[in-house]
């Protein structure tokens, strides 16, 4: 009877033992890469480096036309109406949607050529950063040239005493013959010159003579009025493409826009004769139009600077007149 209650106690504390051994935890590194949760992908937080200022799209409000649209965003008329499949006499609808897309990969292709205007209007030139680091060969040659090799060969060497060698005539020392490298002159560095830089000022020239009788307030006047007298010329006001020769726009009367570049447009109103067309290439200077008083009150050119479609003063970028 002991023997059985003995043998049931062991049995009881051996099975109260083995239940308090806490279960093996599987270590994550052992699990194969398979069953291993994927990580989250990275997010894409690059910027937009295309260096235009447009949205992707715009959206048709009421009272636009593709010409004011395209004044205001920079664009030729005709290639915004080309990108959206619009075609004369170019009717667009109030809500429609308007992709720019194509403008942007044109302001990228512009922004990635070796020089460039900047948002001033400055023209920027790579610096060339090797210039500045590398040691030209001339440089080595004069280093080069500091150090003077000195032969130490033949070397002397001792002879066994005897009387022929007692009697023999001594020989001449020879000299000791330096070696040196022909003298290089250093080259000389040429003065830098004062290459005048291009300021936003310089890149812009006046339209025409006359006195200034409107200053922009960028409400009333997007621009600057200059009195004249009829048929007066009227110049370009810096190099650039002609992309709006017309009566359209409502306001403006008879009218030429040039784009200077995907930042800036120029704009000359009340003209009594337009002198350009639309695709032509005007230098600063060219005549492009005469001075008239076309939808407004007196004989006077209206000119603006649009600066991304919107309209700054443009006594600011002009020379003191």
């Amino acid at each position: 009877m002991k023997h059985v209650l003995l043998i049931s106690f062991l049995v009881a504390f051996i099975s109260g033992c083995a239940s308090s051994i806490p279960a093996p935890v599987e270590s994550r590194d052992t699990q194969p890469k398979s069953s291993r949760p994927s990580a989250a992908p990275a997010v894409n937080t690059a910027k937009n480096t295309s260096g235009d200022w447009r949205p992707d799209t715009y959206i048709v409000k009421k009272g636009d036309t593709l010409y004011s649209i395209g004044l205001n965003l920079g664009l030729d008329y005709r290639e915004l109406a080309a990108a959206n499949s619009i075609y004369e006499p170019y009717t667009i609808n109030i809500g429609q949607t308007l992709k720019l897309n194509s403008f942007k990969k044109e302001a990228a292709n512009e922004v990635n050529t070796t020089t460039y205007e900047n948002e001033d209007g400055v023209i920027i030139s790579p610096i060339d950063t090797d210039s500045g680091v590398t040691t030209s060969a001339s440089q080595t040659a004069t280093t080069e040239s500091n150090v003077t090799p000195v032969l130490s060969t033949p070397k002397a060497s001792r002879e066994p005493y005897s009387q022929e060698a007692l009697n023999r005539k001594p020989v001449a020392k020879p000299e000791t013959v330096v070696a040196t490298l022909p003298k290089t002159e250093p080259v000389a560095e040429k003065p830098a010159t004062d290459t005048p830089k291009t300021t936003k000022k310089s890149a812009w020239s006046w339209p025409t003579k006359g006195q200034v009788i409107g200053r922009f307030n960028g409400s009333k006047n997007k621009g600057i009025d200059i009195a004249g007298k009829k048929g007066q010329a009227i110049t370009a006001s810096g190099k650039g493409k002609v992309i709006y020769a017309g009566s359209d726009l409502r306001g403006y009367g008879k009218l030429v826009i040039i784009k200077h570049s995907t930042t800036y447009l120029s704009v000359y109103a009340h003209n009594s004769k337009i002198l350009v067309k639309e695709g032509q290439v005007v230098q600063p200077g060219q005549k492009i139009a005469a001075m008239g008083d076309t939808d407004t009150n007196r004989v006077k050119l209206h000119f603006e600077i649009r600066e991304r479609g919107k309209s700054v003063d443009p006594e600011k970028f002009l020379p003191q007149n």
